[in-house]
């Protein structure tokens, strides 16, 4: 009962969103799948319904609003569920998007153009890349750019990294996503599969407008046979194009438990001389508990995208980026992006100003922000932090070979400080971002959502322990570098 009324009790935040919709109308907000004209700028009828059924919530109304082509609308009706555990979605929020007529959108782009033209580049290389250099040098330029530096400026070892606490010790991969994986009498290598011909998408103007069109093009033939180590901001990128998205996070809590790591000194059981968690405090709890926030997590995202926020694909903002540049059409579009070396550069190879694409498909068709792999992400690394020892390090840290067939040494001067906080912090940058390498989400996307992710998972894990027997609290680090006890 207290447990109700204490979330009963938790205030009702004001839901603001950045003002562009209407400043901008049809242009600067997520409309893909809808009926597009021949600029991609999408109906203005067809809008309206869907504007309507979300001011309605009518399932009826939903099926009104009309399709541009073979691709559904994924799930909006889902914001407005709730669950028995937790925060409700709509009892939570995240600020306002960057607008695109701001300076910090436009720093935002670039890193994209930026990611696209690096993405075959491996990590490791970054250190000997001249286009890693350039991309550096650029985005330290920007006014608004609100990536890691160091000294001020973005270097290489900086240079796609998380903004949290960990992200910039050791190599730039989480050894969450390098080490095999204990699954009961199996050991998984984390090798994934390969694409036969990797390539960029969307690069020409046709293809772009059927896809915000929801037609839906061939996939990618990928290569089940050949498997390597994740080396590049590709293959991260074709990893969170098929994970299951809380797949990352079970699969380091398997390994976190294989390697006998040490359990948070709140745990009951970490000093008791005659007793053992197991379905309370012990390995079957946590392996639980690390999924379940993840549909909470959905929920509660899913309100933000489509009742709050409806902010533009990434993809989408390319296309009138496209437009601007070639004069077709004029649009509030923020200086520091027109000038950008990064798409002059994705011009000179693919004669468009369209923003590159990992996948065929391009995006998902549901808006930006905030993003549901990044508050996954955040909802299950933070049930992590809180269960186990973050300050633990992590022994024989591993790196891919060149090649990705083996896993090698990892001999950095930092080596002895890749903790479990660290990396897990780490792993969720490594998650949300790797979906940015794919084109399909911005910065602040992953910074804000992971946030969003962690009061999902505080407010479980306060239930957690107000419904359990047990003398039990929870410490950790927080994504903004603070500390707390639950």
């Amino acid at each position: 009962m207290r447990t109700a009324e204490a979330e009963f009790a938790r205030p009702v935040p004001q839901q603001l969103n950045n003002g562009e919709e209407s400043d901008h109308p049809y242009i600067a907000n997520f409309s893909k799948g809808l009926p597009h004209d021949g600029n991609g700028e999408v109906d203005p009828a067809a809008y309206r319904l869907l504007l309507r059924a979300l001011h309605t919530g009518r399932p009826e109304d939903f099926e009104r609003v009309p399709l541009g082509g073979d691709r559904k609308l994924v799930n909006p009706q889902s914001g407005l569920g709730f669950d028995l555990q937790g925060p409700d979605p709509q009892a939570l929020t995240v600020p306002p998007a960057p607008r695109v007529d701001s300076a910090w959108h436009s720093a935002e782009a670039v890193e994209l153009y930026w990611m696209a033209l690096l993405r075959d580049v491996p990590f490791a290389d970054f250190g000997r890349s001249d286009l890693a250099e350039e991309a550096a040098a650029e985005l330290s330029r920007l006014s608004d750019f609100r990536g890691p530096v160091r000294g001020g400026t973005v270097t290489w070892d900086t240079l796609f990294r998380g903004d949290t606490r960990g992200d910039l010790t050791g190599p730039y991969l989480s050894q969450f996503l390098l080490r095999d994986i204990p699954y009961g009498t199996l050991r998984v290598p984390q090798r994934l599969d390969t694409l036969r011909c990797p390539k960029d998408h969307l690069t020409d103007f046709d293809s772009w407008l059927a896809v915000q069109n929801g037609h839906l093009p061939a996939a990618d033939e990928r290569d089940f046979e050949d498997r390597r180590y994740i080396r590049t901001p590709r293959e991260l990128a074709h990893y969170v194009h098929f994970d299951a998205l809380y797949q990352a996070y079970l699969d380091a809590c398997l390994i976190l438990l294989g390697s006998e790591a040490p359990v948070d000194a709140g745990n009951p059981y970490a000093f008791s001389g005659n007793q053992e968690g197991f379905g309370t405090y012990g390995g079957p709890h946590v392996l639980s508990l690390v999924t379940e926030v993840a549909t909470r997590a959905l929920k509660a995202v899913w309100y933000q995208k489509w009742y709050v926020h409806r902010r533009q694909r990434p993809e989408e903002f390319g296309g009138r980026l496209h437009l601007h540049l070639s004069g077709r059409r004029e649009y509030p579009v923020d200086e520091e992006v027109l000038g950008s070396a990064a798409v002059k550069r994705v011009h000179d190879a693919t004669g468009s100003h369209l923003l590159p694409q990992a996948f065929p498909e391009g995006s998902p068709v549901h808006p930006a922000y905030g993003a549901g792999h990044a508050t996954v992400a955040g909802a299950c690394t933070t049930v992590l932090k809180a269960w186990f020892d973050e300050s633990h390090v992590l022994a024989a840290p591993v790196v891919p070979s060149a090649d990705g067939l083996r896993l090698d040494p990892y001999a950095g001067d930092d080596a002895g400080r890749l903790t479990v906080g660290g990396e897990l912090n780490k792993l969720a940058a490594n998650i949300a971002i790797g979906r940015s390498m794919g084109g399909v989400h911005w910065r602040s996307d992953y910074s804000a959502s992971v946030r969003l992710g962690e009061e999902i998972a505080m407010g479980v894990l306060r239930e957690v322990k107000r419904s359990t027997r047990e003398d039990a609290s929870f410490s950790l680090s927080r994504f903004d570098g603070t500390t707390t006890t639950l």
